[in-house]
């Protein structure tokens, strides 16, 4: 009876084990140097992590650091779906984000919250890699010049 417990307790911790590796093979590692690919049939100002980007994952956390038309940009993203903040500032004033992500699959989706001039605005990201492991952004965000629909763009980048 005592082995029978030992081998059912030993196959559950298998069971486990087996579980974790699996959830961690399917989580992409984001880390690199990254560079725009550039879309000739983009229209409009890009949406991702701008023209490049440096990112560092940990195992709780990522880091990036961006360049924008805006200027470099980091933000700091928890991965454990706890809100994560992070400031920028633009045109002197300082922005504050308050993130939150969630995991699906390989996709890492980021939604973000942030208030300009007594106005919440919400952007979403989603990060994936490609087959051919290039990081594939997807990004929505108000249409701030046209007042329309949310405008969502997809950016490519290479390491």
């Amino acid at each position: 009876m005592k082995r029978a417990h030992t081998v059912i307790t030993l196959a559950a911790v298998a069971i486990l084990v087996s579980a974790a590796t699996a959830v961690q093979a399917q989580t992409p590692n984001f880390s690199g140097k990254w560079a725009l690919v550039p879309d000739p049939a983009a229209q409009g100002p890009g949406g991702g992590l701008g023209t490049s980007a440096m990112s560092k994952a940990a195992a709780s956390t990522l880091s990036i650091n961006r360049t924008t038309q805006m200027g470099e940009i980091t933000t700091v993203y928890k991965l454990d779906g706890s809100e994560s903040k992070n400031t920028i500032n633009f045109q002197g004033n300082a922005i504050e984000q308050l993130s939150k992500t969630k995991w699906e699959g390989g996709t890492l989706h980021v939604a973000t919250t942030m208030n300009f001039d007594g106005n919440a605005v919400n952007v979403t990201m989603a990060m994936s890699l490609d087959p051919s492991g290039s990081l594939v952004v997807v990004s929505t965000r108000p249409d701030f010049q046209g007042g329309g629909s949310p405008v969502t763009t997809k950016a490519t980048y290479k390491k």
